[in-house]
């Protein structure tokens, strides 16, 4: 059996403690950030997926958007404190990929597809998903750590006139990279008979017998009385 992709899987983690010692060139990064996402499924191939690449000034303001937005929010000084070390954290790094979802495709195929018109929102989420998945992994394979965040949609309209974001795309996620400082944490996992069900042949004639067993028993005790 190849586990080489699995192998992959297992190396990609949440990487907070990012740097700028990336010696893979911007223009091969974002090949691989284009390729990955290009590569990954869609619900009918409807291809929902925008993103936006950061780097150097760019990167950092977006960074200091998140900072400033969050200042607002948090209720004392002290907590924004520990608020912006974090948003700092993801500032040290390389670049940012921000995600961004079409809404203009999903809502025409709504339109084109009405059978499954209320399923297009969640098809790409579920393809967001998927491309995220792929980047992540591919940015690993080459030592370029990286981390998920959602700050949106307090900073959307900062980053929508920041970045000249079209109106259509929704800011879905935030994906700082960078060099890897400090390796990730150990990874816990759940019992895999709490995740899994395996049904094979076997399996349902045993079901189906036991199944049958009881529906005789209880016909039984039904005629007895």
């Amino acid at each position: 059996m190849n586990t080489n992709f699995l192998d992959a899987l297992k190396q990609r983690r949440t990487i907070y403690n990012l740097g700028k010692n990336v010696t893979l060139p911007e223009t091969d990064i974002n090949h691989l950030i284009k390729s990955a996402i290009r590569e990954s499924p869609t619900a009918f191939n409807n291809q929902t997926l925008r993103a936006v690449i950061l780097y150097g000034k760019k990167h950092d303001q977006l960074w200091d958007i998140v900072a400033n937005r969050l200042k607002s929010e948090v209720p004392t000084e002290e907590i924004y404190a520990g608020t912006k070390q974090k948003v700092d954290s993801f500032k040290a790094g390389f670049g940012t990929i921000l995600y961004f979802t079409d809404q203009s495709v999903v809502a025409d195929y709504e339109k084109q597809v009405p059978l499954y018109a209320t399923n297009f929102e969640a098809w790409a989420e579920q393809g967001l998903g998927g491309a995220q998945q792929n980047v992540w992994t591919a940015l690993s394979e080459n030592k370029i750590g990286a981390s998920l965040q959602h700050y949106n949609p307090l900073i959307d309209g900062e980053v929508r006139i920041a970045f000249d974001i079209p109106t259509n795309w929704v800011l879905r996620a935030q994906m700082p990279f960078g060099s890897i400082e400090a390796p990730a944490v150990a990874k816990t996992y759940l019992e895999d008979d709490k995740r899994f069900r395996v049904l094979n042949k076997l399996y349902l004639s045993i079901l189906n017998f036991l199944m049958g067993m009881f529906f005789y028993k209880f016909k039984f005790i039904v005629k007895s009385q």
